[in-house]
């Protein structure tokens, strides 16, 4: 090994970042788990990072010769502090870069799209992983999961629209891969599950796995940007919403064989996930 062979992961213990993490160290790397609070890490060395606060990027790129990037939460313009970071680590020697985008994002296009356009020009090796939406959107506290446990519903402006849900476990086990395979990627690579789901097909999955009836409430773009502007600036709730009328119009409505090709086995189904992460247990 040489002093400069760490793998940098941004998020560290974030819902892609900590699967990465633990993949990575599975396989015997050297990990340097990053985030705002440095929390740490069995196995890695922890260390503190702030996408807004450019004084914590050299500590954290120090010994790392390839990044896992996930973009600062709830921004609309993470290419402002991105760009920069990333110039600095080509700079002081990181080779390879992985970054989390969205199947709903192009080269280009809005938000960390421009990140991805410029990511081929500032590192050597890099990925662009475009995960369709994920599984873990119904779990924990995030605003799905919320509802459900709230009201027993899933509030969308998708419609009828299919989506190909995709695990976080299969996505970190891709980012592995195109971390530390000896040929990078050097594209980006939309991920989904092997199916695709209506939301109304999600809720039933739901309601059969717990036992407890869910249903998925249809909205109108207003109505769910004005939902999501209540937590998150304007901005971004119409994004957001923006997203779920793409979804309503057939934009998500696809698979892809990336899981499989990279890893060597199928990405896991949304009732398998459903039954591991939502079940009730006892």
């Amino acid at each position: 090994m040489s002093d400069r062979d760490a793998t940098l992961v941004i998020g560290a213990t974030g819902t892609t970042g900590r699967r990465v993490t633990a993949g990575l160290l599975a396989e015997g790397h050297r990990v340097k788990a990053a985030g705002r609070g440095a929390t740490p890490v069995e196995g890695a060395q922890a260390v503190r990072f702030d996408w807004n606060d450019p004084s914590t990027w050299d500590a954290a790129l120090d010994g790392a010769d390839r990044a896992y990037l996930v973009p600062p939460i709830g921004s609309s313009d993470p290419a402002a502090v991105m760009l920069p970071f990333l110039r600095r680590a080509g700079a002081t020697g990181l080779r390879r870069a992985v970054l989390l985008s969205s199947s709903a994002i192009p080269e280009g296009g809005p938000a960390v799209g421009q990140v991805h356009r410029e990511l081929p020009a500032l590192v050597e090796q890099w990925a662009v992983l475009r995960p369709s939406w994920f599984m873990q959107n119904f779990t924990g506290d995030t605003p799905h999961a919320r509802s459900i446990r709230e009201s027993g519903a899933i509030s969308t402006a998708a419609g009828d629209g299919r989506v190909g849900f995709v695990d976080a476990e299969d996505i970190a086990a891709v980012a592995v891969r195109a971390l530390t395979d000896a040929r990078p990627p050097d594209t980006d690579l939309v991920l989904t599950g092997p199916q695709t789901l209506s939301y109304d097909e999600v809720a039933a999955i739901i309601s059969q796995v717990t036992g407890r009836t869910v249903v998925h409430r249809h909205l109108t773009f207003e109505e769910l940007r004005d939902r999501w502007a209540a937590e998150i600036p304007l901005e971004f709730a119409t994004m957001l919403a923006s997203m779920d009328r793409a979804i309503a119009a057939g934009a998500e409505d696809r698979t892809t064989d990336t899981v499989q090709r990279l890893t060597g086995r199928p990405p896991g189904t949304f009732r398998t996930f459903a039954e591991r992460e939502v079940a009730p247990r006892g």
